[in-house]
Parts: structure tokens; sequence; C-alpha cells
């Protein structure tokens, strides 16, 4: 909502210039004419969001010390900076931006050490917590370009699938037969749903009004229908984490088709409605060339239509595999330009 109004994220994922390089130690000034020539293209294009990765897998932001705690939000103190630049460039042309902090969809040997010890030891994660993203969250709280925050990209990527567990928040036998952990089973669904935990009730208690959401890789693990169970329920991350404040705000998953088709889950298979959340649902990632045959300007105003609250493509910088070309994404967000139905999706276009 705002002023009043139902409104509609429309928009993309970034989600990097340089995956892992480009916040911290002044690593946002060379990357700083690319960040703002897509943000251009975004608001050119009728878009007014864009999803950005931020720490990743902790190669260079935060800063860590040798034992594996966090210091500071990088070593030389200019990642605060760096941020509310992006951010100015943001408001100048009316984009929301929502940082991802984490990715779990990837694990880079040579790096990934550092999150790992965040995930298993809460007193690391205490360290990033208080010395990293309470400063980070009271920095930027009342930028008016700063849309929300999502925890984590895709945990279950690296989540231990088939565990027996007879709390069903913790068990994880569902996701046996559909490909979860594919980026190294390290962790339970418990040690994963705390580290979210965690990082939502502190950026909720420095920030009250602040809109937080962790990214699923699929819409089946953000439900109690649909014969599955939502992993990121309210119950479950509080029962994990022992945060009250630490919930989302907001929904958001990720899907893409798989043999030319989308899983029984997806939501352009559904409405909204049909999960049962009662909060926003974000379609944070999806795209065209995966996409089960359906165009990109069917796809957003899918998502318009059917009560979702968003939708960014995947990514505008189009590099690696599995994405859509710059270009077609921009005719998705053009095909949304200027909607305002209050019944539907929104208002699209407004000012920050």
């Amino acid at each position: 909502m705002k002023d009043g109004k139902r409104v509609f994220l429309s928009g993309v994922n970034q989600a990097w210039i340089a995956y892992g390089y480009d916040f911290g130690d002044k690593q946002y000034y060379s990357r700083k004419s690319q960040f703002e020539h897509y943000l251009k293209l975004v608001h050119d294009n009728g878009g007014n969001s864009v999803r950005v990765w931020v720490h990743i897998e902790g190669a260079t932001s935060p800063h860590f010390d040798g034992n594996g705690y966090v210091t500071g939000l990088d070593k030389t103190g200019s990642f605060i900076n760096e941020f509310k630049e992006y951010l100015k460039a943001a408001h100048k042309y009316n984009i929301l931006i929502f940082p991802c902090l984490w990715n779990g969809a990837q694990n880079h040997q040579d790096v990934h050490y550092r999150l790992d010890g965040l995930i298993r030891d809460t007193n690391k994660l205490s360290s990033y917590i208080n010395k990293a993203l309470i400063p980070f969250v009271n920095a930027v709280k009342n930028d008016p370009a700063l849309g929300g925050w999502d925890i984590m990209n895709e945990f279950e990527g690296e989540i231990i699938s088939g565990q027996h567990n007879a709390d069903s928040c913790f068990d994880t036998s569902i996701l046996k037969a559909g490909g979860a952990g594919w980026a190294g089973a390290m962790y339970s669904a418990q040690i994963l749903l705390r580290f979210v935990n965690w990082q939502a009730d502190a950026i909720r208690r420095a920030d009250p009004h602040a809109l937080v959401t962790a990214g699923s890789w699929n819409a089946r693990d953000n439900t109690d229908k649909l014969n599955t169970h939502n992993l990121y329920s309210d119950h479950c991350l509080r029962k994990a984490g022992g945060k009250q404040e630490g919930i989302l705000t907001f929904f958001s998953t990720h899907t893409y088709s798989w043999q030319g088709k989308y899983d029984q889950y997806a939501p352009f298979k559904h409405r909204a409605s049909d999960y049962g959340l009662g909060k926003p649902f974000v379609i944070a990632e999806f795209n065209q060339v995966k996409g089960a045959g359906m165009d990109i300007t069917a796809q957003f105003n899918y998502a318009y239509n059917n009560g979702y609250a968003g939708a960014w493509s995947w990514h505008i910088k189009a590099d690696g595999s599995d994405t859509d070309s710059t270009d077609n994404q921009l005719r998705g967000l053009r095909s949304l330009r200027g909607k305002t139905d209050q019944s539907k999706g929104g208002v699209v276009n407004f000012s920050l």
C-alpha cells in the first residue's frame, strides 16, 4: 500500500554487476554508471522496483576477522555511503530498492566458509547483526527509495532434504524428490530458519515499518495448502529462532519451468489466494526462457491480474544462463506501465 492505495511492484532483479563485488570497499564507484544505466532503463520502461544482491556469500562484505566474526560492513568503512548513493540514484528514477542480503543457491568454497560460520554459529551471527546489519538498517531506513529487505535467496539450495521430524516446521521429507540441496545439503531447516528469524527480528526492531521477505526456491515451500507446508510461516520462524519479531511481512517465491512445464505449485498456475497466506505474495524471480511457453507480457499481466503483489523478472543484466535478454524484460515492464486498477494489482507508477 502507498498513500492509501494498493500498489504493484513491477520490476526486475538486478541482481548484480559483479557477483559478490558490488558494494563495500569503494567497489560501487566503479560500477555506479552501470547500476544507474539499469535504473534508468527500468524507469523509462514503466518499472518501479529492483531486487539487488548485497553480501551474497561474504566475498567482500561484510568484513570478517580471522576467526569468522564480523567487524563491520566492509574493511574501509565506505559501504553505507556507497549504498546511499545507489538509493539516491534510485530515488531520482522513482525506483524502490529491495536489497537481498545472502545467497543460498550457490556454494563457492573459497568464500562460503564465511557465510557458513554465520549460519551455524549464533555468536558469529550476532556479530553480523550488531556490527553490520543494524547499522545498515539504521543508515537507510528513512530513505524513500528503500523498498524492503530480502534475507536470503533460495536457502533450499543448501538445505538437507528428506529429513523426518515430528515437527512439520523442520520436516523436509517433501523436498526429497524435488532437487533441494543442489548447492550442497549442509543445513537443517531449523538452522536456516533461525538464520532468517534472527535477521528479520533485527531489521524489524531497528525499523518497525520495514518490509521483510526471504525468496523461496519454489512456492511449495510457502504454503500449508496444496498438500505441503509453509517453511516460512510466522510459527516456523519463531519456533526455529525464538525471536518474536523475526517474521516476514510479505512472502516471495521464484518460479521456473522444468522440461518445459511449470510444476503444480507454480504461481502461474494459481491465484495468490490459493496459497492461503494472509500476506502479500511477490513472484520475485521468473522469466520467459523458462516460462513453460508463456510470453513475458503474459507473465507480468498474470501476476497483476491474479492477486500477486509484484513481479520481478530474472535478470536485467542478462549475463549467465537461464535469463531473458534485457530487451525482453523491458518489454514485460512496458505491458504494465500506467496500470492503476485497484480491483487487480493496483498502481504501478507512482512518485517516491
